[in-house]
């Protein structure tokens, strides 16, 4: 009856542990992201924002210019992993702050681990329960998206037509190797990153013309600048053209198997 008894104990830790291994960095997400969103965290991603406090952020990087960077690094890892709206802004912030090069190596670094910690947490769970239900189609298709998941990733990354949450948690989906996951992604976001980081670098003489045209408009926060217009049609082509680049050895391999 003793030993009946402990084994059952320890069956059951053992189900927690799994369960928690599964399921806890899910849970975690999720739960930071409900708070988040019901605190209002993601409005204060904004350009009016930015500006508004631009004298304030850039005497805290004078004052702190080792923190500041790693306080930005874990702030952009934690939106990334949250999937919170508004990362341009942040990479604008970035380049900004920080100048175009700097700023968006930050930026890629810490978009990198935060999709990474996304799509463990989506492939530890949600993943696992769907290839083990897995229908023969899905299967299937799975197999195929492996076989070139690197060029898709790049395709994915590249184009900015998908939504950066989704192309986080759908390579999960599919069982992507985690190795694949991180270069793929990394290689893929440095062409978006790096433009949004120019953009923020060049975003103090934006706030220099409004300045002219509407004096004290930054301090109260009513310039007005456009992300639009700052993100020009071409540069968008530009990162579709890219991506489609990226389709073409999966295209060649196709054509060379017939």
């Amino acid at each position: 009856m003793g030993i009946t008894g402990h084994n059952d104990n320890k069956t059951s830790a053992e189900g927690v542990v799994g369960f928690i291994k599964r399921w806890g960095l899910l849970f975690v997400i999720v739960a930071l992201s409900v708070y988040g969103v019901s605190q209002g965290w993601h409005q204060q991603f904004t350009i009016s924002n930015l500006i508004k406090n631009q004298q304030l952020l850039s005497g805290y990087l004078a004052e702190y210019p080792i923190q500041t960077p790693l306080i930005y690094f874990v702030v952009y890892t934690l939106a990334v992993a949250l999937s919170f709206p508004g990362a341009s802004l942040l990479t604008i912030a970035g380049g900004f702050l920080f100048g175009w090069f700097f700023g968006g190596l930050l930026t890629v670094l810490a978009a990198t681990i935060g999709a990474t910690l996304l799509f463990v947490a989506a492939k530890t769970s949600v993943g696992a329960t769907l290839k083990a239900r897995a229908g023969p189609f899905l299967d299937k298709m799975s197999v195929g998206f492996r076989k070139n998941a690197f060029s898709y990733l790049l395709f994915l990354r590249f184009t900015p037509v998908f939504p950066f949450w989704l192309v986080n948690i759908a390579p999960a989906l599919f069982h992507i190797p985690l190795s694949t996951y991180l270069v793929a992604t990394f290689v893929g976001i440095i062409p978006g990153t790096f433009a949004y980081a120019f953009v923020g670098a060049g975003l103090g003489s934006v706030i220099l013309a409004q300045e002219q045209v509407n004096p004290g408009c930054s301090a109260a926060g009513t310039c007005e600048v456009e992300i639009s217009a700052l993100i020009t049609p071409e540069l968008i082509w530009a990162f579709a053209a890219f991506g489609l680049v990226a389709l073409i050895p999966p295209i060649v391999r196709r054509f060379r198997g017939k």
